[in-house]
């Protein structure tokens, strides 16, 4: 069995690379590089928080695909899309971008009703989409409901990405829960979608660990069993919280847990690292966003279990990614407290995983943003420094997906994985919304318990 060395960019390095390479003209701007003048508009924290979060909301709420009302994959402000159309619906940035919706409601900025009412739009819009064995498609056709394969072979159920989604999907549910008549219809249809996902089929009926793919055409041939620790607990979680379809702890302790191996003794920049970050791979740190999208509803504060303290585990990786930045070992040029943050993004050169050992001079916002839970003081300096001093890195959704000083470089291009976990983030950072929403699901408590967690 052939493995890649990164298990979380396998395949988004081969497709989205083509992405930006093939338009390297429409993304690089010599002529104006991000090292802009102070703009003096945003007077305070407060301020700067409301206006990232806004901004970034409306990637979903106004850029959402209109016929679906799920996310689109990616919005480039160039105009130019050369691997898949603009109408691409993306599954797991998809449930992200539910989640940002409530944040929009409950900053007065999306009214309950018409939350509510694209909420319905998007639920019915799933009933009818491709799924396999209940499980959702990375990308879908937001025209028609049909798949847009990820890749030759990436034509099916992807669980991964369903995870994503349905851990939005069970948020929405607990928001609207004790609602009128028409919200708790909302929630029935939710989770009906929820307990028709066959979670244990993952497993190809009898192995201890959760396959991340599965093809009516080629069938398991992407054979990519998921050990951690990666983005992927989520998936495990749900799993086992399933009402119709769970796995037991025992797929969860040799497949995921890795028959302990998961734990991991090391250090880095005098921060625990708590877990092994690569399975397949002596690489000691992965990228950032491993610790947002599992965390995005699942509140990693006082979670524990055999394997690992789960709030300590996510704010070292932060807190590493910003010593890192400090230390500069490569000298780029930019670096330090208030210019830091690495994740797989948009690169100079495609898609690319971005993290220590892989640095190559470029900075990802929402490595940085999403990590306000972590680091709040040094997510807010690189906040202020790029709203104030670099604004030529801000467009109608946010901030771009990436930028390098050190390569005079920046993409005026948008990703929905990357943007939603800017805003829900920073949400849970000031108010714990989306945290206390998807912790109160009695489905996802018995599933945390059978696991073996503990919240204190």
């Amino acid at each position: 069995m052939k493995y890649l060395k990164s298990i979380l960019f396998f395949v988004w390095s081969a497709i989205l690379c083509i992405s930006i390479s093939c338009n390297n003209n429409s993304t690089k701007n010599k002529n104006n590089p991000p090292n802009d003048k102070p703009n003096k508009g945003l007077s305070n924290q407060v301020d700067l928080l409301n206006k990232v979060q806004k901004q970034t909301i409306n990637y979903f709420w106004e850029g959402a695909e209109p016929n679906s009302g799920l996310a689109r994959e990616r919005l480039h402000m160039d105009g130019v899309y050369p691997t898949s159309p603009k109408n691409t619906v993306t599954t797991g940035g998809s449930g992200f971008g539910l989640m940002a919706i409530l944040v929009g409601v409950e900053r007065g900025w999306i009214s309950r009703e018409e939350a509510l009412n694209r909420f319905i739009k998007i639920v019915n819009f799933l009933e009818k989409a491709d799924r396999f064995h209940g499980a959702c498609t990375h990308w879908i056709d937001g025209e028609t409901g049909k798949v847009y394969p990820f890749s030759k072979k990436d034509d099916g159920g992807d669980l991964v990405e369903t995870a994503f989604l349905i851990q939005g999907l069970l948020t929405v549910a607990e928001y609207y829960r004790d609602g009128n008549e028409l919200e708790k219809n909302l929630v029935k249809k939710i989770e009906k979608l929820w307990k028709e996902v066959e979670w244990n089929w993952y497993t190809k009926g009898n192995e201890d660990v959760l396959y991340w793919h599965w093809s009516p055409k080629y069938g398991w041939d992407m054979n990519f069993p998921v050990g951690g620790y990666n983005e992927c607990l989520i998936m495990y979680i749900l799993a086992s919280a399933s009402p119709s379809h769970p796995i037991s702890k025992e797929v969860y302790d040799k497949g995921w847990a890795r028959n302990g191996n998961i734990v991991s003794q090391d250090s880095y920049y005098g921060e625990d690292l708590v877990l092994d970050y690569y399975q397949h791979d002596d690489a000691q740190i992965g990228p950032l966003f491993w610790a947002h999208y599992s965390f995005m509803a699942l509140n990693p504060h006082g979670l524990s279990d055999q394997y690992a303290d789960y709030w300590k585990l996510t704010q070292n990786q932060a807190k590493i990614h910003y010593k890192y930045a400090l230390d500069n070992p490569k000298e780029f040029e930019g670096y330090g407290d208030s210019l830091w943050g690495l994740t797989s993004s948009y690169s100079i050169n495609g898609y690319y995983g971005h993290r220590p050992g892989k640095d190559i001079g470029v900075i990802s916002p929402t490595a940085t943003l999403s990590s306000f839970p972590y680091t709040p003081e040094a997510s807010m300096k690189f906040l202020k420094n790029i709203y104030k001093n670099h604004d030529s890195l801000i467009g109608k959704y946010g901030p771009y997906d990436a930028f390098s000083f050190e390569h005079n470089w920046y993409s005026p291009r948008y990703l929905a994985i990357d943007q939603g976990p800017i805003l829900v983030m920073i949400e849970n950072y000031r108010t714990g919304l989306l945290w206390n929403l998807f912790m109160k699901n009695k489905d996802v408590q018995a599933g945390l318990d059978k696991l073996g967690f503990k919240i204190e």
